[in-house]
C-alpha cells in the first residue's frame, strides 16, 4: 500500500471533503499566526522596563473590539458548520436508481454481492461515473467500511442495516479497510475496490460464473423455507397479505404508527416479526432467525423489492 492510495481523490465528494479540510486548516493557521504575532509583539513592546508610555485606565470602557471579534468568529463558525453540514446531508441521500451492492461483514472479511448475484470477498468491482449504494450489515460485531480514496466510512452493525453511497469518477484500484477494532485480526481485515469503466464492468459481470441474480435466488428461497404458504396469493392457505408492492411504501401498524417498508423493516419482519405488528393481522408469523443466513436475507429482500418494481399500491404487509 502506498501513500498515493490515501492522497488520491476518486470522487467529487472526496474533493469537496479535501477543500473543506484545507480551508479549515488555512483559517486555523491564520488565526494561530495572528495570535502568536500579537503575543510576541506585546511581550516586547510592553515588557517591564520598556519605554512605552504608561497608560491610565479610561473612565469609560468601550467593548466594540471584543464584541466585533466575537460576532465575526461566531458567524464564521456558523458558515463553516452550514457548509460542512450541507455536504454531509447530500452524502446521506443517494439517487433513486443507484446500483445496489450488498455488504456482509464478519471477522475478518467483507463479503460483497452484486445485483447480478456475483460474490466477492475483500474485493468489489464498481463502474465509474455511476451512483453506487451499499447496503451493509454484520454477522457478528461492529465493523466499519472505510474507503480512503472516496473519503467515506460507515459503521457496519449487527442486526440492522447501514448505508453508504458514492459516485466514483476515477478508475483504478483503491484500498478499503475496517476502521473499527473488531477483534484479534482486525488489522488484516482489508481489501480493494476496483473502479472500472462501464464497459469493463459489464464484461466483468458477464465473465462471472453464471447463476441467478439476487431476486431469483430470493424467489427460490421464498418457496423453499415456506414463506409462500402464507404470503403467496396462489398458496393453499393464506394467513397474511400478498407482498406485491410492499417495498418503498408506507405500512400502518397496529399501534397506530406508520413506517416505511425499507430494507431494515423487511429484515425485522423476517427475524423479529412481532416487533412491528401490522394493523389487522395477528402475530402468527414465526421468526426465521437461525433458519436463514445473512446472505439469504439479502436475497429474500431483493426478491421482495422486485415485487414492487413499478408498483403504486400502498399498505401491503408481510
Amino acid at each position: 500500500m502506498n501513500l498515493g492510495q490515501f492522497i488520491t481523490a476518486a470522487s467529487p465528494y472526496a474533493r469537496r471533503v479535501d477543500e473543506t479540510f484545507w480551508i479549515l486548516n488555512g483559517l486555523s493557521a491564520t488565526i494561530v499566526i495572528l495570535l502568536v504575532a500579537l503575543i510576541v509583539t506585546f511581550m516586547f513592546r510592553y515588557r517591564r522596563g520598556s519605554p512605552a508610555p504608561r497608560r491610565e485606565l479610561p473612565e469609560l470602557r468601550k467593548h466594540e473590539i471584543e464584541i466585533g471579534w466575537t460576532v465575526a468568529t461566531f458567524f464564521l463558525f456558523m458558515f463553516m458548520f452550514w457548509w460542512a453540514g450541507v455536504e454531509l446531508l447530500n452524502a446521506s441521500s443517494p439517487p433513486k436508481h443507484a446500483l445496489e451492492i450488498h455488504v456482509v461483514a464478519k471477522q475478518w472479511m467483507f463479503r460483497f454481492q452484486q445485483p447480478s448475484g456475483a460474490r466477492e470477498i475483500n474485493e468489489v468491482h464498481v463502474p465509474v461515473d455511476t451512483p453506487v449504494r451499499m447496503v451493509m450489515t454484520s454477522e457478528d460485531v461492529i465493523h466499519d467500511l472505510f474507503i480512503p480514496a472516496l473519503r467515506i466510512k460507515k459503521d457496519i452493525l449487527p442486526d440492522r442495516y447501514t448505508y453508504l453511497w458514492f459516485t466514483a469518477d476515477k478508475t483504478g484500484v483503491f484500498h478499503l479497510t475496517c476502521a473499527q477494532f473488531c477483534g484479534t485480526n482486525h488489522s488484516l481485515m482489508a481489501g480493494q475496490m476496483d473502479i472500472v469503466s462501464k464497459q469493463d464492468y459489464v464484461r466483468w459481470t458477464t465473465a462471472q460464473p453464471q447463476g441467478d441474480d439476487l431476486a431469483h435466488q430470493g424467489d427460490k428461497l421464498f418457496h423453499t423455507v415456506g414463506c409462500s404458504g402464507c404470503h403467496d396469493s396462489k398458496g393453499s392457505t393464506i394467513h397474511a397479505p400478498d407482498l406485491h408492492n410492499l417495498y418503498g411504501h408506507l405500512v400502518q401498524l397496529s399501534d397506530g404508527r406508520t413506517v416505511l417498508a425499507d430494507e431494515a423493516y423487511l429484515r425485522d419482519k423476517i427475524l423479529l416479526p412481532t416487533r412491528t405488528l401490522p394493523a389487522g393481522y395477528a402475530p402468527d408469523m414465526p421468526s426465521f432467525r437461525g433458519v436463514v443466513t445473512e446472505a439469504q436475507i439479502v436475497a429474500l429482500i431483493a426478491y421482495l423489492k422486485s415485487l414492487s418494481a413499478g408498483a403504486g399500491r400502498q399498505g401491503a404487509e408481510p
